[in-house]
C-alpha cells in the first residue's frame, strides 16, 4: 500500500471518530412511557373523639360519624391518590378512600371512589383546562382544601352543608397564568395551608345530587368561583367570590315515613358566598360566609319547605417552626342556620361552635392534631323534630402522610 493510499485512510478514519459523538447527540432519547408519568400518594387518618365528653348525645353526621354515643377509635380516612401528567395537554387524577361509611350501612371501611377526572389544557401553557369527570365543586375555599391539609377536623357545617363530600360529576373549566398556578401549588408544598389549584376563574356544570348518588332530574347546576392571591408585602392575602344554582331532589331513601313533601321532592338550591385568607406567614386567618335557600326541615309544619340559609366561620392560626418541626396553633368559631339537604328530612340545624386546637408536625411523614370542641346544636328532623344537644369533648387525630 503506498503511502498516498494509507494517509487518505487515516484522515478518513480520524473524521468518522471526531463526528462520532455529534452524531450521537443528534440521536433523541426514547419517548417516555405512559407509566414513567404516573405517581402515587396519600394519607391515613386515626381518631378518638371520646375524651372529656360531657353529652354523648352530641353528634355530627356529616363530620364525623364516630362523635357520640357507641363511638371509639376509627379511621376517617385511608386514601391512595395516583395522578400524572399523561402528555403535557393531558393530566389525569384518580382517588379512593377505603375508610368510607355508606349511608344508611353500619359497615365501615368501605372502599368509595372520591376523584376520577381528567384535565385537557387548551392552550400549551395549561392556563385554560377543561376537568372532567367526578372532582369537588369549586365552592368554598374550606371545601376544596384538602382533609391532609386542614388544621381543624372537619370543615364548617355553613359551607360544607353545601355538598356532601364537596365532590360531584360534571365538566369544569378553569383559568390561571402559569405563574398563579406555580403558587397555588407552593402554598401547599410549604405548609402554608393552601387550597390547591382550582384557577383564578372556574365555571362548571355538575349534576347536582352530590358524589357518589345517580341524578334524578333533567336539571344540571351551575356554579362559577373567582379567587386571585395578592402579595401585601411579606404577606400573601386571596379573596374569594363564588356561587351555584340548581334544582336539588331529596332522596327517597332518607325520607321518614310519613313526613311531608313536594310531590316531586324537588327543591330550589343556590347560595352565594365570599372567601378571604390570609396564609399564615407566620400569623393567618380564614374566614367565609354564605347565604342562599334550599330544603329543609320545618318542624312546626313536619314538612320539608324551601327555606333560606346563612352561615360560615372564622379561623385565627399561627405558624410556629422549631428546627425541623412545625406547630400550627387554631381556634375557629362557626355558625349555621338552615338544612342539610343531602341528610333525613333534610335535617334543620342551628349550630354555635367554638374549636381551640394545634396540629404538631414532628416529621413531614406524621402529624397530631389535638382539638377541643365547645358545641351548641340543634339537628332536628320528622324522628326527632326537637332535638337540641350542647356539650364538649377533646378530640385527637394522628395521620399519616406518603
Amino acid at each position: 500500500m503506498n503511502k498516498s493510499l494509507l494517509l487518505v485512510l487515516l484522515l478518513l478514519s480520524n473524521a468518522a471518530f471526531c463526528q462520532a459523538p455529534d452524531s450521537a447527540k443528534s440521536v433523541p432519547p426514547p419517548p417516555k412511557q405512559w407509566f414513567q408519568a404516573v405517581s402515587i400518594r396519600g394519607y391515613v387518618q386515626v381518631r378518638y373523639n371520646r375524651l372529656l365528653e360531657t353529652n354523648p348525645d352530641l353528634q355530627c353526621e356529616q363530620c364525623d360519624r364516630s362523635w357520640g354515643r357507641n363511638g371509639g377509635f376509627s379511621l376517617r380516612r385511608m386514601r391512595i391518590i395516583f395522578f400524572g401528567q399523561l402528555h403535557e395537554r393531558v393530566y389525569f387524577y384518580l382517588q379512593p378512600d377505603f375508610a368510607s361509611t355508606v349511608s344508611g350501612s353500619s359497615t365501615l371501611n368501605t372502599a368509595l371512589l372520591r376523584d376520577a377526572y381528567l384535565d385537557l389544557g387548551l392552550d400549551k401553557a395549561n392556563r385554560f383546562r377543561v376537568r372532567l369527570g367526578q372532582s369537588k365543586i369549586p365552592y368554598g375555599f374550606e371545601n376544596m382544601q384538602s382533609s391532609q391539609n386542614r388544621l381543624p377536623l372537619d370543615r364548617s357545617d355553613g359551607i360544607n352543608s353545601a355538598f356532601s363530600n364537596e365532590r360531584d360529576l360534571g365538566a369544569f373549566v378553569y383559568w390561571a397564568p402559569k405563574a398563579t398556578r406555580r403558587l397555588f401549588s407552593q402554598l401547599v408544598k410549604d405548609g402554608l395551608k393552601g387550597s390547591g389549584d382550582y384557577g383564578v376563574v372556574g365555571v362548571g356544570v355538575f349534576n347536582g345530587q352530590t358524589a357518589n348518588r345517580p341524578e334524578l332530574n333533567n336539571q344540571r347546576h351551575v356554579v362559577a368561583r373567582a379567587s386571585y392571591p395578592l402579595q401585601l408585602g411579606r404577606q400573601l392575602v386571596e379573596p374569594g367570590l363564588q356561587a351555584y344554582s340548581g334544582e336539588y331532589v331529596v332522596n327517597r331513601d332518607q325520607l321518614s315515613s310519613g313526613v311531608k313533601h313536594r310531590p316531586d321532592l324537588r327543591y330550589p338550591d343556590q347560595r352565594v358566598a365570599g372567601t378571604l385568607v390570609l396564609y399564615p406567614q407566620p400569623f393567618g386567618f380564614q374566614a367565609e360566609y354564605n347565604v342562599g335557600r334550599g330544603p329543609e326541615f320545618n318542624s312546626r309544619t313536619d314538612s320539608i319547605e324551601t327555606q333560606r340559609l346563612h352561615g360560615g366561620y372564622l379561623l385565627l392560626n399561627y405558624r410556629l417552626r422549631y428546627q425541623q418541626q412545625q406547630f400550627y396553633p387554631f381556634l375557629r368559631v362557626q355558625y349555621y342556620d338552615g338544612g342539610k339537604k343531602h341528610e333525613r328530612d333534610a335535617r334543620s340545624y342551628t349550630v354555635r361552635e367554638a374549636e381551640l386546637g394545634v396540629e404538631w408536625q414532628p416529621v413531614p411523614s406524621f402529624e397530631l392534631v389535638t382539638m377541643y370542641t365547645l358545641s351548641a346544636r340543634r339537628f332536628e328532623d320528622h324522628q326527632k323534630p326537637d332535638n337540641r344537644q350542647r356539650g364538649g369533648l377533646l378530640r385527637l387525630q394522628a395521620q399519616l402522610n406518603f
